[in-house]
């Protein structure tokens, strides 16, 4: 293959890429006017057609999450807005209608209490994106790099203690910022949470139809996966009880 062949097979990807990209946004924008004409169900079709393209935005989850809402499909509405709160935890819009769409389920229940630093941990995490307590971690580390160099180039001595202290300082929050990052991130990447999409159903104490009933739970309720055989999943719900139920009434977060 020559050099030119090479050369055009590379501008084709980027030209096909840069048409794929504006493909989506073009069916983005006919998703955003359907829902503002009335039309949720064909703005469904429109936003799912770029989801299924691989697309990730919070933006794109969110409005997908207030479509089913306003269709009253509220566990495929909870599950979008829950999606979206994964890319974008911060999000004063995304979690309010979380928190709503929660309201109009059966099963309210009352979580199990969390020890004060996992709160105080997850709310930290989650008082920025992913990306952006990366950006905050490289800037912090930036400056303080140019701390050290100031304690190291700098004759006077005030100046070497404030270089040298501000430096490790700043070098410390951004080992904390890039955990917050890491951290928002392994679970974006993980696939342990799931919404129930089944109107009622029956948890059970083993992977068989024939077990025995523990508890039921309805659409909408969102559950922890724990462990996986064949076709069942074993669950725990928010107040701690654990059973089993089959993967086709659930999808994952």
């Amino acid at each position: 293959m020559t050099m030119k062949q090479i050369i055009g097979i590379v501008l084709m990807m980027c030209l096909s890429g840069y048409l794929y990209a504006g493909d989506e946004q073009l069916l983005i924008q006919k998703g955003n006017k359907a829902y503002s004409l009335g039309n949720y169900q064909e703005a469904v079709q429109y936003f799912r057609n770029v989801t299924d393209r691989g697309l990730e935005a919070p933006e794109l989850y969110y409005n997908l999450g207030n479509s089913y809402f306003k269709m009253n499909d509220f566990p495929a509405a909870i599950l979008w807005y829950e999606r979206a709160k994964r890319l974008d935890p911060s999000n004063e819009d995304i979690i309010f209608n979380l928190n709503v769409a929660n309201t109009k389920i059966s099963d309210k229940i009352e979580p199990l209490p969390e020890m004060f630093y996992q709160r105080w941990f997850r709310a930290v995490v989650q008082l920025a994106s992913i990306d952006g307590w990366a950006k905050f971690g490289v800037i912090l580390f930036i400056i303080g790099l140019f701390s050290g160099i100031l304690y190291l180039a700098s004759g006077i001595l005030a100046l070497r203690k404030i270089g040298f202290g501000v430096g490790i300082i700043l070098i410390i929050l951004a080992l904390f910022s890039f955990l917050f990052s890491w951290s928002g991130y392994t679970r974006k990447q993980s696939t342990n949470e799931a919404i129930i999409f089944t109107p009622t159903i029956t948890v059970k104490s083993s992977p068989d139809e024939k077990s025995t009933d523990l508890f039921v739970v309805h659409e909408g309720t969102k559950i922890i996966l724990l462990d996986h055989i064949g076709n069942w999943y074993e669950i725990r719900i928010a107040n701690g009880s654990v059973g089993w139920l089959p993967a086709t009434v659930l999808e994952k977060i």
